[in-house]
């Protein structure tokens, strides 16, 4: 096995501008290749990565060259291995990962070997940021409040993950409390440029949370994976990806007054859902680069999932060195990074002229061109200028259930229901905001559209607004810098006293931790079938994520979030339509709060200071007195306790021995569920509140957990038991073998019985049946969250057949063993009249050398039917893990059986 690395003779020696040397680097230029000039900035990253690592094992001559090749070879699907600089978790994702870890320590040591071998190679930046649920909003204790339960309720896993920082080399644990993780990246842990050893290289990081990436607006490339890859990547495992084809967007032009960067990226968002780029990079250019701050670059770069790319890369130039600046990077760091950049040819100076560089299609939007805008109700790339939206209300009311459609009958759309709130008669109908959060890392780490928000709330309560006291609003920065900025602007008091009172620093309602609604709203809502409305700062509003009792969620820039809580309602033209009342009984418009665009740069100018920065992060993982106090068991095995209902030990690895299982077919399946279109990871593995009929309540309450302690469905990732019966427990899900009727519900096919999920699984897993999933185009989009394959592995399905996968949810079910089929262009489960009531058998060759990715297999069902499909084993090393029975069992054969 080669160690050396075959291009040593390109190792360059960097000088410091004022003499000596800030280290060696793999010197691109050296080459003297004319086809690396053409290359996109996102693909050299690859390039640098490739030749770095290429020891001729895990990484190959033949991978760089396919990689220089990039403009011949992307088309044709190849492969090839990449080695990221480091690995990012959040809470909600690490205590999973830290318990596979744990896991695969134990199956280690069964079978006789180092167990100290399951330690990270890379770095890995843990951010414990998604446990915070908005308890208490609408007050100055609220940050401490919420605090105090999140820690009451998470006490265990965090001590978990303390346990973790101390048994594993090279992670860094940041406590709750601190902020969001997307944030965080990109305000601290962000290198740009890594330093390691003498040898400098471009950082790049992988992430167990899909909004990874918001730092490629730092010119970092990253974006998120399954907890499962990011575990074999922390383990030294090359991952295995089809070298991406890369769309060049042209940005040019400027933004008009009053057009927030939220507008832009949902913009962006509907362009390029509408374009089609899953698995692509898309790689921004131009012009109109200088006119968007770095802030703004990462508000696009962060909605990624949302418009399906792999990156929504933003390559490192001026504006990028005067951010580092900004938050607090020292002058002698920011200088290593643009002396490195730039002798590597990845720097982008617009001072000079361009190369043309080669993309595989091209995009291009004039900033002019954006407007104020919102997206929903049901879907993040469904934007709706503001100027119709209260056109497009009314005809949701009217549609059909669907995506755009609530089918509300017209003689029930204007109907008020009245209600007794804390003592005063309120009223509540369709439309009406429920909830108005300016929450998420997609906009509060932009200082503009904070501000700018804040200024909306100066202008209103000038005139003498107010928000309805029944509104659930929240503000949660996702660091504190925010508050520090918010202070120091003196407007904060004015977010107070329109109840955006700040509630924590973490991940709250864009992920489901919005906390309970008043009892008598909630009520009011639930009893006479209300569409009432959230409005938040997040990036994704799929049915069922933001909260049970909202089913129209809008996403909107920060201070439309402040203007529609004033509103009250969705259902408004701003253009026409008072916003509210003075004090002094003149209607007041939208136009009559909202800020210019210079009055925003102003105050951005002098609130946002280097020492905010500097101050915030030197004290970050010193942590809190609660986290200080958490004390946890020393030693490199857990002790797992098995009455624990946070953290259980799962049966992944029980009966492992050192002999592959080989490749399953599938026999005489039954089909578990029966879906359409776009099956979020939301609808597959939900996040948010456990439902007190769910089975996963059932478990909690039958170990004497009270209903309220059962905290959400994220922070109980750590034991498979409830995750395994909160999987498809979303109570908004449409399976057809239901027949019209939503939940989380199916037909047991043999009995007719109507049963939950779980106990439809659990039951054909004991009477010894295999089942298969069907489902429509773009299956497991959303989230990057690996129980969303864990636990369909659990429940004992096989397959899954579908039109299309979301990119990342796909290289999950390959990681827990899981056969992806693609029905053929043109054909689904409706046009090969497949009720979900056959029985189905899938024949896979015994050997997996056999298989070859993206080969055709048949599917035979017991009523005679017979269909092709696309196996999506999309790499050899994907075959390699089905033949393992999964990715985890890969690494503990191949880390026992490597003697160095």
């Amino acid at each position: 096995m080669a160690t050396k690395n075959v291009y040593e003779s390109i190792l360059k020696t960097l000088e410091k501008p004022g003499g000596g040397e800030f280290g060696k680097y793999y010197s691109l230029p050296a080459l003297n290749d004319p086809r690396i000039d053409k290359l996109p900035y996102s693909i050299k990253i690859l390039l640098e990565s490739a030749i770095r690592n290429c020891d001729e094992f895990q990484v190959t001559q033949k991978d760089v060259e396919k990689i220089i090749d990039w403009e011949n070879t992307s088309p044709k699907q190849v492969e090839i291995p990449f080695k990221p600089a480091r690995v990012l978790l959040q809470d909600f994702t690490g205590v999973p990962a830290v318990v596979d870890l744990a896991c695969m320590r134990d199956a280690m040591n069964r079978l006789g070997s180092d167990s100290n071998k399951i330690n990270p190679l890379v770095p890995v930046d843990l951010v414990i940021d998604h446990s915070v649920q908005v308890d208490l909003a609408r007050s100055d204790n609220a940050v401490q409040y919420n605090m105090e339960l999140e820690f009451q309720r998470n006490k265990e896993r965090f001590g978990f993950l303390k346990w973790g920082s101390n048994a594993f080399h090279n992670m860094l644990v940041v406590p709750p409390g601190s902020g969001i993780v997307h944030q965080v990246n990109l305000e601290y842990l962000g290198r740009v440029v890594f330093n390691t050893g003498g040898v400098l290289y471009p950082d790049s990081v992988v992430g167990t949370d899909s909004h990874t990436t918001m730092i490629d607006g730092l010119g970092v490339a990253g974006w998120g994976v399954g907890g499962i890859e990011a575990e074999a990547t922390m383990l030294g495992q090359p991952m295995s990806m089809v070298l991406p084809g890369v769309v060049g967007f042209k940005l040019v032009g400027k933004l008009k007054d009053g057009v927030t960067a939220t507008d832009l990226v949902l913009t962006v968002t509907q362009m390029l859902r509408k374009h089609g780029v899953v698995g692509k990079f898309v790689e921004f250019y131009g012009e109109g680069m200088s006119e968007l701050s770095l802030a703004d670059r990462a508000t696009i770069a962060n909605m990624s999932p949302e418009y399906g790319a792999t990156m929504g890369f933003f390559p490192v130039d001026h504006v990028t060195l005067q951010y580092l600046k900004l938050t607090g990077r020292t002058d002698e760091t920011v200088s290593m990074i643009e002396s490195y950049l730039r002798a590597n040819r990845m720097f982008v100076d617009y001072s000079e002229p361009q190369i043309e560089r080669v993309y595989s299609a091209y995009l291009s939007l004039n900033l002019e061109d954006v407007e104020p805008c919102v997206s929903g109700p049901k879907r993040p790339h469904d934007r709706v200028p503001l100027k119709d939206m209260k056109a497009d209300w009314h005809a949701c009311l009217d549609n059909k259930v669907g995506f755009k459609g609530f089918a509300v009958p017209k003689e029930c759309q204007s109907k008020e229901v009245e209600f007794s709130f804390k003592g005063t008669p309120a009223k509540i109908k369709h439309g009406d905001v429920v909830i108005a959060a300016i929450t998420s890392c997609t906009n509060t780490s932009n200082p503009s559209v904070m501000l700018g928000a804040a200024l909306v709330a100066k202008k209103a309560c000038e005139l003498g607004l107010e928000v309805k006291p029944w509104v659930k609003t929240s503000l949660a920065p996702g660091s504190g810098v925010v508050k520090k900025y918010l202070d120091k602007s003196g407007l904060q008091p004015y977010l107070n006293q329109l109840g955006f009172n700040i509630v924590g620093y973490g991940c709250t309602t864009c992920i489901g931790n919005s906390g309970d609604l008043d009892e008598s709203v909630a009520a009011a809502i639930a009893e006479n079938d209300v569409v009432a409305a959230a409005v938040l700062s997040g990036n994704r509003n799929f049915e069922g994520r933001v909260h049970p009792l909202t089913r129209a969620n809008y996403l909107a820039s920060p201070p439309l979030v402040v203007a529609y809580a004033l509103a009250g309602t969705v259902n408004i033209d701003y253009d026409k339509e008072p916003i509210g009342t003075s004090k002094d009984g003149k209607d007041i418009f939208f136009r009559d709060i909202w800020p210019s665009n210079e009055e925003i740069a102003d105050v951005v100018q002098s609130s946002v200071l280097p020492d905010m920065f500097r101050g915030t992060y030197q004290a970050i993982t010193k942590g809190n007195p609660i986290w200080n106090e958490l004390s946890v068991p020393s030693g490199t095995l857990y002790s797992w306790d098995p009455t624990s209902t946070y953290i259980h030990e799962p049966p992944y690895f029980k009966d492992m021995t050192m002999s592959p299982p080989g490749p399953h077919g599938v026999k005489n399946a039954y089909c578990l569920l029966n879906f359409g279109d776009s099956i979020t990871t939301d609808h597959i593995s939900p996040a948010g509140s456990i439902h007190k009929d769910s089975p996963a309540a059932k478990y909690l309450m039958e170990r004497g957990v009270d209903r309220r302690d059962f905290n959400s469905y994220g922070s109980r990732r750590g034991n498979d038991e409830i995750m395994a019966r909160g999987t498809f427990a979303n109570i908004r899900i449409v399976n057809k073998h239901l027949k019209g009727e939503v939940g989380p519900k199916t037909v047991h096919v043999p009995s007719g019985e109507k049963l939950s999920v779980y106990e439809a699984a659990m039951k054909y897993k004991n009477d010894g049946h295999d089942t298969i999933i069907l489902a429509g185009a773009e299956y497991g989009s959303g989230s990057s969250r690996d129980w969303a394959a864990k636990g369909p592995m659990l429940l004992g399905v096989k397959a899954v057949i579908a039109k299309s996968f979301e990119r990342i949810h796909r290289s999950n079910l390959v990681g827990m063993g899981i056969i992806p089929l693609c029905f053929k262009a043109g054909e689904d489960a409706e046009t090969l009249g497949l009720t979900g009531h056959e029985r189905y058998n899938i024949d896979l060759p015994s050997s997996v050398s056999e298989i070859k990715p993206g080969q055709d297999v048949v599917v035979v069902t017991d009523n005679g039917k017979s269909f092709t499909c696309t196996a999506r084993f999309d790499t050899e090393v994907e075959l390699a893990y089905f033949d393992h029975g999964g990715i985890l069992p890969y690494v503990i054969r191949n880390l026992i059986n490597t003697k160095h």
